[in-house]
């Protein structure tokens, strides 16, 4: 297990305001379930169709059509329940909500109120190097996407697309444990790195298929941990609910403007209004957008359509015992097997790829050098060419067949870097180039020995330092280094320029 230590949230203070200020905040996160089919239709899912081509009979509404739960997506919901140490119930409900809106066909929408399949659960949020805090799931619940309504094609008209419609949404809620912005966007991180190793969301914010309402409000010091302390709501301000965060940097942003808002309103003497606003981040403000709804304006009521879902214990057993190493074991196992600190493991372990790429690399090998290889010079240069591991020119074998030149001393770490540019640009094998470039370390003892002399025999006043200052014997190290183009043996000329100045 990783050595945590658990800290209270820390709240965020607001500067400029004339009191102390705390921040409370509870987050709904929409997470898209990976499956090719949506969740009461055939339909398909895939991402940039052509507008209204991925639309099925049951999606349109079309009179007498019903609706049929589709399996793979309520064992994608099991996978992330018990992935997040959450509570499987095995008796859920779907549940009508009705409101309406031109992209929803169906005047309400198919989700769970009152019987979620997905019951109480815990997230651990890495804060710092060695400090995480807990975040507690209130439960996750299954429900339909609505359709996307497109405002800026015709100055006089809206188009709706109803491609998204009936796609599985899972809605996780957390309780109002997280305290500021940047504890929400990391608890946000931490959630899609875990079900992206689950495979049961792909996380993509910028496609829609992950997204977040902020439900935030503020309170005196001393107010949160009476809340703590009874679970009684009074205790906390106002909240207002922000819709849609799409990136974890306007999630950040979208806190510290709502926050500002609500104090500047308290502080002048008002009250803030329970609402639903949206964030503006060209404006960097926030706006109405309706006032907070709650469970009796949807006016739910059990769906006649579908009966509920009955799950047997060994059914979900069977999930459970099919589920990957998670993000947390994996990052501890990568510390204890390979020696690397925390905060490398947490680079690699970052997503499911990056993990199984250093692994390949690592096998057989030493794992500190293998994980700064593929952290310094392989993720360095996808970095800046903005390329996701997958599309890396380098093989884990390739990689590989670097570190076993330098291990067994053929090339100098110098010449590694050389070797890698070359096979990230142009391919092929490490260990052949390395021949047919005359690439290969000098190892004989007398030619680099002849070629230190020479180097002393040339620099009688540098010498003359170097004996009175041991510090300036590099001096001689690199311009012999440079003489062999850099394939002279770096420990083998430390020793022997060590030994002649000493003479």
């Amino acid at each position: 297990m990783l050595d945590l230590t658990y800290e209270a949230p820390k709240p965020k203070t607001i500067a400029g305001a004339k009191h102390d200020w705390e921040l409370v905040i509870g987050l709904e996160v929409h997470a898209q379930i990976s499956s090719k089919a949506k969740l009461f239709s055939g339909a398909s899912t895939e991402f940039g169709a052509e507008p209204n081509s991925n639309v099925s009979f049951i999606d349109a509404a079309m009179p007498g059509m019903l609706p049929v739960i589709n399996e793979y997506c309520v064992e994608q919901a099991v996978r992330t329940g018990l992935g997040l140490n959450a509570q499987i119930n095995l008796w859920s409900a779907f549940d009508r909500k009705n409101y309406f809106y031109p992209d929803l066909p169906q005047g309400y929408q198919i989700s769970q109120l009152y019987h979620p399949i997905v019951g109480e659960g815990e997230v651990l949020v890495d804060i710092a190097p060695g400090v995480a805090r807990l975040v507690r799931i209130e439960r996750i619940h299954i429900e339909q996407d609505a359709g996307k309504s497109i405002h800026d094609m015709d100055p006089n008209m809206s188009f709706v697309d109803l491609n998204r419609t009936g796609v599985a949404l899972m809605e996780i809620v957390s309780r109002p444990d997280i305290r500021g912005p940047e504890e929400a966007a990391a608890f946000v991180t931490k959630l899609r790195q875990i079900m992206r190793y689950l495979g049961t969301c792909d996380g993509n914010m910028q496609s829609g298929s992950l997204r977040a309402d902020v439900n935030l409000s503020i309170c005196r010091p001393g107010a949160y941990e009476k809340y703590q302390e009874t679970q009684d709501f009074s205790h906390l301000g106002t909240r207002c609910e922000i819709k849609n965060m799409n990136s974890m940097r306007f999630i950040q942003q979208a806190i510290e403007v709502e926050a500002r808002r609500q104090i500047a309103i308290v502080e002048a003497g008002g009250e803030v209004e329970q609402e639903t606003r949206l964030f503006d981040p060209d404006k960097g403000e926030t706006r109405s957008m309706r006032s907070k709804e709650e469970a009796h304006d949807y006016r739910y009521f059990p769906d006649p359509d579908l009966l509920p879902l009955e799950l047997e214990q060994a059914w979900v057993d069977e999930i459970k015992a099919s589920l990957p190493e998670l993000p947390d074991a994996k990052k501890a196992r990568f510390m204890g097997d390979y020696g690397l600190t925390e905060y490398d493991a947490s680079v690699l372990t970052a997503d499911v790829e990056s993990a199984a790429y250093f692994e390949a690399v690592a096998k057989g090998r030493d794992g500190k050098m293998a994980a700064n290889w593929v952290i310094n010079e392989l993720f360095g240069r996808l970095r800046k060419e903005s390329h996701p591991i997958a599309e890396s020119p380098v093989s884990p074998a390739q990689l590989g067949g670097i570190i076993d030149l330098i291990q067994k001393g053929d090339i100098s770490g110098k010449i590694a870097k050389d070797l890698f540019e070359i096979v990230y640009t142009d391919g092929g094998d490490p260990a052949q180039i390395v021949v047919d470039r005359g690439m290969k370390q000098v190892t004989d003892t007398g030619a680099i020995e002849a070629a230190v002399d020479k180097i002393i025999a040339e620099n009688p006043a540098q010498v003359a330092k170097a004996k009175d200052n041991p510090r300036l014997a590099g001096w001689f190290v690199g311009q012999v280094m440079k003489a062999t183009g850099g394939k002279a043996n770096p420990k083998v000329v430390n020793q022997l320029v060590s030994q002649k100045l000493a003479e």
